[in-house]
């Protein structure tokens, strides 16, 4: 099928449209070569931040004159230019992904830059660069000042005012005029060049004609020496026209790129490519066509889909966007989905049977069309194909039978099929297949209105009588039409649906049963491979103590044969080196301390008062509470105190204990200065000297912090000169 009218039926032709605005010049959508290469230049390109390519002609008529010696005109050459200078920007950007592997292949001769030199940004000749073309364009600038100081003398006249209408000048026929009356001919020599509707005449002077006649003649010769640029000009470009034919290429290959990445990043759209499968797993799919619609997610790993359902429930929009998506993602177009959960197969063609196909001038009918259309599908392989309302154009019960045994041939031939119907008994034939999928559009009987939602594994009742009341019949008319149809009718429909729902919930229960015995065996296999590795672990073990325990007897053996007791007793203990040591595991033990527990620290036993996570706590010792980490703390039982008498002695207790921190690290150091402290308040010091060195002074730095906000330490000042000086210093606790 064409791309074009697919697009037509597909309702994309929108969506692609606002693509190729996206592109530097027409080009097909579809990228000859290796799709997985371009999608993997296109990713490469969306993390990158870089300006679009201004529009650019198709060089294809530069490259036909160029092999035939013609000479191009300076627009064409600019095109030219265009491309290069646009890659020249691409390299300066120094991208250093495959993008700038891919830049950096282009290697710009320079007999071209000396081309491109002559044009501006807008593609203007640059005169200056030429000493006679400058000379000639001041010439011409003269002539027009000349012909403006020549009008505004006329306008000024005292001879010409009486016949002047206005004082303006003005363009008719690109000729510069004046606007006078009839008469002027005794003042004004010169040629009527247009009338007014008032009946004015517009004047041109001779004064300003012969002016100009010098300015059409300075021009040619400016016109000869551009004309002798050109071909100048296209001699060089003749001599590249290979790297003209490579750069033109690949700026092609470049425009397809960056108009998907563009183009995505201004709809906020996904980039997907199609894989190398048959499937098609849809999460969060919006089709293009579609504002404010429902998002779609659809499981078709099915050879066949059959969806039914509801009237105007989006059975037709679904198909559409099956092969939609599948299309997209062929040629790597930008959609809305959910990228990283959808997985789009790839097919050799795409064909979709929607439309109705009777043909009035050759005496086809629906039905007769329809077959035409199979008849072409059974030609092909490898296919993605949708039909819309198959059992358009004939009578139910013989559709049913025919297209059962069609689609199960298109089956056998690798096809694969979407198919919307309002057939039941066309549903459930198919239904006993394992490769056929089910999906039914939902119908809100309370509100009663399709909810534009599909359920997965049953058919679908299509609501005729119900959406014929919708959209305005008669109530009447649709009681009667209920009554011509039957009871028996309608609980034969329930029962279609029903055993299809069975039957499906069945197969769905055998796949999980099958899926937890696949588990369960995996599970014995796992454990009888454990159970066999631990078998051969212990042998080794045995083997290996038997070696140890041999050695060991052996080298018992030798010390008996011995005389001398110093000797027996060396060779004893060589003997019992070589027997393997007992290894007493320490058992660690992860405990959970809680506010109010008791515990030790170290000789002292107190109570957790606070905690500060999981590794610090508060606790409190005599009476004094203290910050200690849990990992020196070890449970204990509350014992209960036995009465005493408490006696305070007012002894005061000096410095005696020291705390050394040179050559610690600043972390290390507080951590050991922090237990340090706790040790000497827990043994009623009040206080100690801690020495910290000069050094570089990070060190002295760390301690005058945490001696800062220690919340029991009273005030620290540096040490005597014979007790450390400034490399140490005594706190008061």
């Amino acid at each position: 099928m064409q791309i074009e009218q697919l697009l037509t039926q597909l309702d994309l032709y929108n969506h692609i449209d606002q693509l190729r605005d996206f592109f530097s010049r027409e080009t097909p959508l579809y990228m000859q070569g290796d799709q997985e290469l371009h999608y993997r230049y296109i990713k490469a390109l969306d993390k990158l931040e870089f300006n679009a390519p201004p529009k650019i002609a198709n060089l294809t008529t530069v490259q036909n004159h160029l092999k035939k010696h013609g000479a191009l005109s300076f627009e064409q050459i600019f095109e030219i230019v265009k491309i290069v200078r646009y890659f020249r920007y691409l390299k300066n950007k120094n991208f250093e992904c495959i993008i700038g592997e891919f830049v950096d292949r282009i290697e710009i001769p320079q007999s071209f830059t000396e081309i491109e030199k002559y044009f501006d940004s807008q593609g203007n000749f640059e005169e200056n660069l030429d000493e006679e073309l400058f000379r000639l364009s001041q010439r011409i600038k003269e002539y027009k000042h000349e012909i403006a100081s020549s009008l505004k003398r006329l306008i000024n006249s005292q001879k010409l005012s009486g016949y002047l209408v206005d004082s303006q000048i003005h363009f008719v026929n690109n000729e510069e005029s004046l606007l006078v009356r009839g008469g002027f001919n005794h003042v004004l020599k010169g040629s009527v060049v247009g009338r007014s509707t008032g009946g004015f005449f517009y004047v041109a002077p001779d004064s300003i004609l012969k002016t100009k006649e010098k300015i059409r003649f300075v021009k040619q010769e400016r016109q000869a020496i551009f004309y002798s640029y050109a071909k100048e000009f296209s001699h060089t470009l003749e001599q590249l026209l290979p790297f003209i034919k490579f750069i033109d290429k690949e700026f092609e290959r470049f425009d397809h790129y960056q108009a998907r990445v563009l183009f995505a990043r201004a709809k906020n759209l996904q980039i997907i490519k199609a894989k190398p499968h048959k499937n098609i797993v849809l999460k969060d799919f919006i089709h293009p066509a579609l504002h404010h619609a429902k998002p779609i997610s659809v499981d078709f790993t099915h050879n066949i889909l059959m969806i039914t359902g509801v009237n105007a429930g989006g059975k037709t929009m679904l198909l559409k966007s099956l092969l939609a998506v599948a299309l997209m993602a062929r040629y790597i177009i930008p959609m809305r989905l959910n990228d990283s959960k959808s997985d789009v197969g790839s097919f050799k063609s795409i064909d979709a049977i929607i439309d109705d196909p009777q043909n009035v001038s050759n005496d086809i009918s629906t039905f007769a069309g329809r077959m035409q259309q199979f008849v072409q599908i059974f030609k092909q392989k490898d296919a993605l194909i949708g039909v819309d309302e198959i059992e358009l154009g004939t009578d139910s019960d013989e559709a049913a039978a025919l297209f059962k045994v069609i689609l199960d041939d298109l089956i056998k031939r690798g096809q694969k099929i979407i198919v919307t119907t309002h057939h039941k008994r066309l549903a459930a034939l198919m239904a006993d297949r394992d490769d056929v999928a089910l999906l039914a559009a939902i119908y809100d009987e309370e509100q009663r209105k399709p909810t534009y939602e599909f359920l997965q594994g049953i058919i679908g009742k299509s609501y005729a009588f119900e959406t014929a009341s919708r959209y305005g019949i008669a109530p009447t008319l649709v009681a009667q039409a209920k009554k011509v149809y039957g009871d028996n009718s309608e609980k034969l429909s329930l029962l279609i649906e029903r055993g299809s729902e069975l039957e499906r919930e069945l197969k769905a229960k055998h796949a999980q049963v099958d899926a937890k015995l696949e588990e369960l065996a995996q599970k014995e296999r796992a454990l009888k491979e454990a159970k066999e590795a631990l078998h051969v672990t212990i042998e080794q073990e045995k083997a290996a103590l038997k070696q140890s325990y041999a050695e060991a007897i052996e080298a018992a053996k030798k010390a008996a044969r011995g005389t001398d007791t110093k000797e027996i007793h060396r060779s004893m203990n060589k003997a019992k080196q070589k027997l393997p040591r007992e290894q007493k595991s320490e058992i660690v033990r992860d405990i959970e301390f809680q506010v109010g527990d008791a515990v030790k620290y170290h000789s002292q036993s107190g109570i957790i008062t606070a905690m500060k996570g999981k590794n610090e706590a508060i606790v409190e010792i005599n009476g004094m509470k203290v910050r200690v980490k849990t990992k020196h703390l070890k449970p204990t039982k509350i014992v209960k105190p036995k009465p005493r008498t408490d006696v305070h002695l007012n002894v005061e207790k000096k410095a005696g204990l020291k705390c050394d921190l040179h050559g610690m690290r600043s972390e290390e150091a507080c951590e050991v200065l922090d237990k340090f402290l706790n040790d000497a308040l827990i043994n009623g010091w009040d206080e100690v000297l801690v020495y910290h060195g000069i050094g570089t002074g990070k060190l002295s730095h760390a301690v005058k912090e945490f001696l800062k906000h220690h919340p029991r330490v009273k005030k620290f000042e540096d040490a005597p000169a014979h007790r450390g000086g400034f490399g140490a210093k005594v706190v008061s606790l």
